[in-house]
């Protein structure tokens, strides 16, 4: 099974992507500022439900393939690490969208509806399938064996620290609804920083990875 270091080590890079403010961090604030803490709650159920599809999606094929192949590696993750700089600039470029969202919430959404559309943006999140398709394989040690359980656990521990964090997010979004709204140039920051921290990893990833 996975070792303590490369389990303490996916988790700690994990948590690095985790906080960023990306596709489904923002969507969970959006919902949070324009429905309350309980849509955004129901949102972040949905959306690690999403994300652990993807992570079994990986285990059971990209990962495997990724995993036993140098070059295919390498290409995914020079690929993944160029997309994630084009979600950084396409999502500071993009910062005052959060504005629209205070907007929004006209009428509230039923439960079924809230995990429905959470569930669909973790499935579609592009940085979370760059993430599991480029990143997770580094961290398997083939040596071991098991590599689709250890990649099902180290997706485990990912989704966990999600839920978590994005809870947090959502918390803090709600309960400051009426701070965002009397300087809406404050959600533009958010939408900003998330940006920059995107290039930031993506450049990370393009630095790092396997010496096999």
């Amino acid at each position: 099974m996975v070792s303590t270091d490369r389990l303490l080590a996916f988790a700690a890079m994990s948590l690095l992507l985790i906080l960023i403010p990306g596709p489904s961090v923002l969507f969970v604030i959006g919902r949070a500022l324009s429905q309350g803490w309980r849509a955004a709650l129901i949102t972040v159920a949905g959306n690690t439900l999403g994300a652990y599809v993807l992570v079994v999606a990986v285990a059971f094929g990209v990962g495997s393939v990724v995993e036993r192949s140098v070059l295919v590696f390498t290409a995914l993750k020079l690929a993944g690490a160029a997309y994630l700089v084009y979600l950084g600039i396409k999502a500071f470029r993009q910062r005052h969208a959060l504005r629209a969202e205070f907007g929004a919430g006209a009428a509230a959404y039923g439960s079924w509806r809230s995990l429905w559309e959470g569930f669909a943006v973790g499935v579609a999140n592009p940085k979370t399938i760059v993430f599991f398709a480029a990143v997770l394989p580094q961290f398997v040690d083939r040596d071991q064996g098991h590599v689709t359980a250890q990649m099902l656990t180290l997706g485990l521990v990912f989704n966990l620290i999600a839920v978590v964090c994005d809870s947090a997010w959502g918390m803090v979004a709600a309960t400051a609804r009426s701070w965002f709204s009397r300087s809406p140039q404050r959600l533009s920051a958010v939408g900003g920083a998330g940006g920059l921290a995107m290039i930031g990893l993506g450049v990370t990833v393009a630095a790092t990875g396997r010496k096999d």
